[in-house]
């Protein structure tokens, strides 16, 4: 025992317990980069090269100026290295890239770019390095989804801010969850695994592939009932509801109260 002690006191164990750090540091990044550079050569697997060189030009022309011209970010956007195909065929494919205006977040408008811009745009922010990629048609297809898992699943994780009907609702600082209607699947999905403005981020370990599937079956189905009982005023529940049999009642109240003390006079 005292000759151990003597060890651990030893003037280079302070150097020996350095080293050691900087060793496993050195692997962890290694190990990073190797996973960097993976996605990178996958990428090639589903994009073509001149797919990357002609997404690298679109994204020069119209995202460097606040991404910067590496997608390193800057000032006035975040970086994109990392974000992942799905990030960028969402943000892109639903016009909410390039930004119309600054503003608490962004705003879904007309796309300005096509499919085949948005998928090259998406492979060259894919080879810069790791990060989400877009689903595979197998989770899409609505047809094998289980739309009552979906519902169930849609109301534990997505209700309290899309609203039990997914007609969207407020948040705070001017922000909102938007209504889900009519968004393409593989939006949602995308949405689902990159968390874009206020959205978590919902991985495979929170939500694996299959229930995604299931979520974006109970949305379709959903949308597809259109509104049985002819106004839908936009979907609140109750809230709605109960303000507009108060305002009509008490329209009524007041009108009965004019019609009576005409009748009177």
């Amino acid at each position: 025992m005292k000759a151990l002690s003597q060890k651990r006191r030893h003037p280079l164990a302070a150097v020996a317990l350095l080293l050691l750090g900087l060793l496993l540091t050195g692997g962890l990044y290694a190990a990073a980069t190797s996973i960097n550079e993976a996605q990178a050569t996958n990428t090639a697997d589903v994009y073509s090269a001149s797919d990357v060189e002609e997404g690298e030009r679109l994204f020069v022309a119209n995202c460097a100026t606040c991404h910067g011209i590496n997608a390193q970010g800057s000032d006035a956007g975040p970086s994109l290295i990392g974000s992942g195909a799905a990030a960028v065929d969402f943000q892109v494919g639903t016009g909410r890239m390039p930004m119309q205006m600054s503003g608490p977040q962004a705003q879904k408008k007309p796309a300005q770019f096509n499919d085949e811009q948005t998928m090259q745009l998406s492979a060259y922010v894919a080879s810069l390095g790791s990060g989400p990629a877009l689903p595979s048609e197998e989770y899409l297809d609505v047809e094998q989804g289980n739309i009552a898992r979906g519902g169930e699943l849609f109301r534990i994780n997505c209700a309290m801010c899309h609203n039990a009907a997914a007609a969207g609702g407020a948040l705070t600082e001017g922000k909102y969850a938007p209504a889900l209607d009519g968004v393409e699947a593989r939006h949602i999905y995308s949405a689902m695994v990159t968390g874009p403005q206020n959205m978590p981020e919902f991985n495979d370990s929170n939500i694996p592939p299959e229930d995604k599937r299931d979520i974006i079956a109970f949305l379709k189905n959903n949308e597809s009932q259109g509104v049985p009982g002819g106004f839908s005023l936009g979907s609140l529940g109750p809230v709605s509801e109960g303000l507009l049999i108060w305002t009509l009642g008490l329209a009524l109240l007041i009108g009965s109260m004019v019609w009576l003390t005409s009748r009177s006079s």
